[in-house]
């Protein structure tokens, strides 16, 4: 499926572009003035570009700027089910029930009313390069790369890359701010799986696996994710928080003893492999350079901190930047979070990098002594008061009090 897509991806492209060959062969200018341009033609790039293309006869002229040169099928996204019917198509996937564990116990979370569903990468990609290939007012150029940052002309932001330059009065940047560093972020979430296909049904297809710590190493916050896909195969993946992010090779071993212990002895086919590093607890969050030029993506506030999840957070981005444009009043960035929660989110993860020992111990109490609705809303970012109040009080108390004049220290030594 994935040399599929890109081999779709990159017909689309020349498509595309022998397109704007023969318009330009017939006398007509070839457009190199854009209202809007994004840089980056990932989940976010790709989400509000879509938003926009959806406008119709409304939508700016737009150009996405990506240089990986095809899309594969290189990650998948999660998250609980929320109501919302704009991805129910790319669906493949959905779960009624959860398992945390640790070494001395494993608790059950039922999410029937709002289940766990996966967005495979390869389905999000192809839905939105058709989408916006039918769109007269965008293009989505594949393999290009910045020469140089965006500069200023006047009322204009001049763009030069590989494919030649342009004009645009609005930018929104969601490239990476650069490379994930030690003490740019509280946390990272590093994670490195494999998606396995067994010769024996060893997989439950009903319940998913979110956090295990049954192997856990007392100095390490290491967990194990199990998404079973069918009775036969399986994304296993192994995820660190700790405060210096690493790459999947880092995880290799990790990841080995992880799959060894799931397959339970059966021989297995690996299918592919994704890994990544997201940022928990940014330290500076990107701010727009100017009014006209927006940051956007895991940089810039797309995370959920203390998790990770990202891919609902981008798509309500998503739809308020894109009304934004259509009214008139410019792009907007990812709104902050409430205070309580930011409070929340930052005392948490200072409690977990102080004591990565009390993680499994931590997770347990919290999924334990937490209502599953409420645990879910407050993990998707929609939290009330009293979902917030019941995840205080699941919580052991003792660490979280101890931490909170460090925490304090800490968030204001970054100011």
């Amino acid at each position: 499926m994935g040399e599929e897509l890109a081999h779709r991806c990159r017909a689309r492209a020349s498509l595309l572009c022998a397109c704007k060959l023969a318009e330009a062969r017939q006398g007509k200018n070839v457009q190199s003035q854009y209202d809007v341009v994004i840089l980056g033609g990932g989940c976010s790039g790709l989400s509000l570009a879509v938003r926009l293309a959806e406008l119709g006869p409304r939508c700016p002229s737009t150009l996405i700027v990506e240089q990986r040169t095809a899309y594969t099928n290189d990650r998948t996204w999660c998250f609980w089910d929320d109501g919302a019917t704009r991805h129910l198509p790319l669906i493949q996937h959905r779960w009624p029930t959860m398992t945390v564990q640790n070494n001395v116990g494993q608790t059950t979370i039922n999410c029937g009313d709002t289940p766990y569903q996966l967005i495979p990468a390869e389905a999000f990609y192809q839905d939105a390069v058709d989408r916006l290939t039918v769109c007269p007012s965008t293009t989505l150029q594949l393999g290009v790369q910045l020469t140089r940052e965006p500069t200023k002309a006047g009322r204009h932001w001049q763009i030069e890359t590989t494919a030649g330059s342009c004009l645009t009065t609005t930018v929104i940047d969601t490239r990476p701010s650069g490379p994930p560093t030690q003490g740019a972020a509280t946390l990272w979430q590093s994670f490195s799986g494999q998606e396995v296909e067994c010769d024996e049904p060893v997989f439950d297809p009903a319940t998913i696996n979110l956090m295990d710590f049954s192997t856990a190493d007392p100095s390490r916050i290491l967990f194990t994710y199990v998404l079973p896909l069918s009775t036969h195969r399986a994304l296993i993946e192994v995820t660190q928080f700790g405060p210096e992010p690493l790459t999947g090779p880092a995880l290799a071993k990790d990841l080995a003893i992880a799959i060894s212990r799931r397959v339970h002895g059966s021989s297995y086919t690996t299918l592919r492999a994704e890994d990544g590093i997201l940022p928990m607890g940014l330290q500076t969050v990107r701010k727009p350079a100017e009014p006209n030029y927006i940051k956007a993506g895991l940089t810039a506030g797309a995370a959920r901190p203390c998790t990770g999840y990202a891919f609902q957070r981008i798509q309500r981005w998503a739809d308020s930047c894109a009304k934004s444009l259509a009214e008139g009043r410019g792009a907007i960035g990812h709104p902050a979070d409430p205070l309580l929660l930011r409070a929340m989110d930052h005392l948490f993860l200072s409690v977990l990098r102080a004591h990565p020992e009390k993680a499994p111990d931590i997770f347990l109490s919290l999924f334990a002594n937490t209502q599953s609705d409420r645990m879910i809303r407050f993990l998707s970012g929609r939290g009330r008061l009293t979902d917030y109040c019941n995840v205080i009080a699941a919580l052991p108390i003792l660490p979280f009090l101890q931490q909170v004049p460090k925490a304090l220290w800490w968030q204001e030594s970054w100011r």
